[in-house]
């Protein structure tokens, strides 16, 4: 008896440690699936269009279909190609975060000039996207596809910053937290998508069917947002690609030896946070330090859309077009 009472003890002591360590897990999972806020909310405005045109019941199985390929190249691709390179090549995960740090900007300050009429004229979409052949199934498997392909950048963004974010720890550990990452964040970009998608639907059911004035009146709210609702998702995407590019560019700057603009950014967001009353203080000084790093990401972008324009896409157009 005494034996079994030992024994339920140290599965007890087992199941403490057990959850702490999946407490462990999700917080940090938590901690760095917030970095890379940036690449999340652009992912959650891009994926939308994929499913334009198409009829209302096919645009669930689309995004489903969508959200099954984004967990693959997190989880069957990126995840162990993160754990690698966190093991043997931990030096690389700056530069290779700094690149995924440029293409935020690029990709911003590209939306930013096209938004002005200077340029810009989507760096990455496929080149058959465009084109709506006769069969609709055809035209489904092309926008999904497209559509896998352009996640597997940004989940390549979203997996650095996060293995970046993570703190040093075991293999298990990290490998836990990454595929925790992977999970959560699929989960809340395509589960907002299906909600965005869908939103206008069930605003027009609503108008057309409800019984009471009021809900037929929340109906056609909801379908008349709508249009605003995705602009507004498309602006602060934008925005938060480069705050977020701007920020680890300037960061990995610091990294690498390089912080001049790191620490002058840091002394004018503190002398403005300063300015304004104290309990105002830590919200300005974020604000300053967020539209500098913004300011920088789209001055970065803007020079890279020529790169970009004239090298990226011609070379990512050609290995889609071989896909």
């Amino acid at each position: 008896m005494s034996g079994l009472l030992a024994l339920l003890d140290d599965v007890a002591a087992i199941a403490k440690v057990a959850a702490a360590s999946v407490d462990d897990v999700i917080g940090q999972a938590t901690k760095a699936g917030a970095k890379a806020a940036g690449a999340v909310i652009d992912d959650a405005a891009v994926t939308p269009k994929y499913v334009q045109g198409f009829k209302a019941e096919r645009e669930l199985p689309i995004i489903w279909r969508i959200t099954k390929g984004s967990l693959k190249n997190k989880l069957v691709f990126l995840l162990p190609a993160g754990l690698a390179l966190s093991a043997f090549a931990p030096w690389a995960i700056t530069p290779l975060l700094m690149v995924g740090g440029a293409y935020l900007c690029f990709e911003g300050a590209e939306k930013v000039a096209h938004s002005l009429g200077i340029g810009g004229h989507g760096h990455m979409d496929h080149p058959k996207a465009d084109v709506e052949p006769v069969d609709p199934a055809h035209l489904e498997e092309e926008k999904a596809k497209g559509a896998i392909k352009t996640d597997f950048i940004l989940s390549a963004e979203i997996m650095t910053i996060a293995l970046a974010a993570i703190p040093v720890s075991n293999f298990w550990m990290e490998a836990a937290t990454l595929a925790a990452v992977a999970i959560m964040i699929t989960v809340a970009v395509y589960g907002s998508v299906a909600l965005i998608v869908k939103a206008d639907d069930v605003g027009l059911a609503m108008a057309n069917g409800g019984r009471l004035v009021p809900t037929r009146k929340l109906g056609q709210g909801i379908v008349k947002a709508m249009p605003g609702f995705l602009r507004i998702l498309t602006v602060v995407g934008t925005a938060a690609m480069l705050w977020v590019g701007g920020s680890i560019i300037i960061h990995g700057l610091e990294v690498l030896g390089f912080g001049w603009l790191g620490h002058h950014i840091h002394d004018w967001a503190y002398a403005v946070g300063h300015a304004v009353p104290e309990r105002f203080t830590a919200a300005v000084e974020w604000m300053a330090k967020a539209t500098m790093d913004g300011i920088f990401g789209v001055a970065l972008g803007l020079v890279l859309i020529p790169i970009g324009e004239n090298i990226v896409t011609p070379a990512w157009r050609a290995v889609f077009a071989r896909g």
